[in-house]
């Protein structure tokens, strides 16, 4: 029978999973399209993903890999607007830090005692996480909702649907 932490774990992997094929056929380009003038395009939010895997891990107080300044500071609300490439971190760099945050999270949830799953979340947390279980499954549920952002984009490319 599957644990509480395994179902965590399984959230993870497959946010991971989604984000991951959805990005598979794109280039560094593609990643600045935006679906409709005003949104975000696939660069900000895989720069907003791994930012704020960090933030909502350090919150929890577990381990999260360091980000450059510079990283951080290109992820925010102001600069959501920007298109300039030279801006935005490469295809390979967003998969590898991507790939560092995953093993961060799932990191997290082993290090995560069953029996504090139910104590309160991060106060900083609580509106949305009531829980520390609750923290967790933000954790790869963020990935999710922004996975599925990048299907407009990708329809405007011309790329295959997936799922």
């Amino acid at each position: 029978m599957a644990t509480v932490k395994d179902v965590l774990r399984q959230g993870v992997e497959f946010g991971n999973m989604l984000v991951e094929a959805y990005l598979g056929d794109l280039t560094d380009q593609d990643l600045l399209v935006r679906s409709v003038p005003g949104s975000n395009h696939i660069a900000w939010q895989l720069g907003h993903i791994i930012c704020g895997t960090r933030h909502m891990l350090r919150e929890l107080g577990r381990e999260a890999p360091e980000l450059p300044p510079e990283f951080t500071a290109a992820y925010t609300k102001e600069t959501s607007s920007i298109d300039d490439p030279a801006k935005f971190a490469t295809k390979e760099e967003y998969l590898r830090r991507l790939a560092e945050m995953k093993a961060a999270m799932l990191a997290a949830i082993d290090q995560t005692p069953e029996e504090t799953l139910d104590q309160p979340g991060p106060e900083s947390m609580q509106e949305y996480a009531p829980t520390v279980s609750a923290a967790l499954i933000v954790l790869s549920n963020h990935w999710m909702m922004h996975a599925g952002q990048f299907v407009p984009i990708r329809r405007k490319l011309g790329k295959p649907p997936l799922f």
